[in-house]
């Protein structure tokens, strides 16, 4: 008898394996760990640089990875801030997997960071599926994207534990439609936390770097409905996950399998370390 193998519920459970594994060894010597996913020409680089500069004002041991398929750009920036930072090129891949970040992490990481910033690639279909083990989800969305963006990616959206509006200071020109985005947000993943910022201006100036830093400090976070499905926890609860990018930005829970790939995410906040 012929047996039918899943390849990318493979894939994902072998992730999910590895990212436990990492949360485990992270979380015990204290380090936290925020996974920063939006767009391209979000202006994730420059809001993460600010907070950055933050946190050594402030006398907080952060250290910054980031990944790109190409250009070691971002961390030249980012190496401004005077924090440890280092760039990862994926070569064409579209996303940072749990394995990967480990092993760029191992033998860099400095031993007593506090909290680790993760900028994934600029992309809000595949690093959706890929749980790294942090302990924070963090999805960035600036005023130039359109206030549908929500909708049009609902599995990024719907499993952010904090979603951040960027370039505020350009929200008049563009005519954003604050009211519409935060329905878009809530429809996807109802009472999600969703924050004001400018690199530009200093509007919101330092709510990422607080809201990580509560997280270290043991502070809960927000649990999506689809991550409560995906768990078994909510089992009467509306499936969010359609959508444009359906069967793309999906990730599989190891832990309580299901036939139906689309509700397989489980974001770091839902998964026992």
């Amino acid at each position: 008898m012929c047996r039918v193998v899943d390849l990318k519920q493979a894939v994902l459970a072998k992730n999910d394996a590895a990212a436990h594994a990492l949360r485990t060894e992270l979380t015990a010597r204290g380090t936290a760990t925020v996974n920063l996913l939006s767009s391209p020409g979000s202006g994730k680089t420059a809001l993460l640089e600010c907070e950055l500069l933050l946190a050594r004002e402030r006398g907080i041991a952060v250290a910054a990875l980031t990944a790109d398929l190409a250009t070691e750009n971002d961390a030249v920036r980012l190496a401004r801030s005077g924090v440890p930072v280092k760039q990862v090129l994926t070569d064409g891949l579209c996303h940072l997997e749990a394995g990967m970040l480990g092993r760029h992490l191992d033998g860099w990481l400095p031993e007593a960071t506090r909290l680790l910033f993760v900028e994934n690639v600029g992309n809000l279909v595949c690093p959706a599926s890929y749980d790294l083990g942090e302990s924070l989800r963090v999805v960035l969305a600036s005023v130039t994207e359109g206030e549908d963006k929500p909708l049009k990616y609902p599995t990024a959206f719907g499993l952010a534990q904090l979603v951040v509006v960027t370039k505020t200071d350009l929200a008049g020109p563009v005519e954003f439609d604050e009211e519409a985005f935060r329905a878009h947000v809530q429809q996807v993943n109802p009472g999600v936390e969703i924050v004001l910022t400018s690199a530009r201006s200093g509007e919101g100036a330092g709510i990422l770097l607080d809201r990580a830093t509560a997280v270290a400090e043991g502070a809960a976070t927000h649990t999506p409905v689809m991550a409560r499905q995906a768990s078994g926890q909510d089992t009467h609860a509306h499936d969010h996950g359609h959508g444009p990018d359906h069967g793309h930005g999906h990730g599989h829970d190891h832990t309580h399998p299901h036939p139906d790939p689309s509700r397989h995410v489980r974001p770091a906040a839902a998964r026992t370390s």
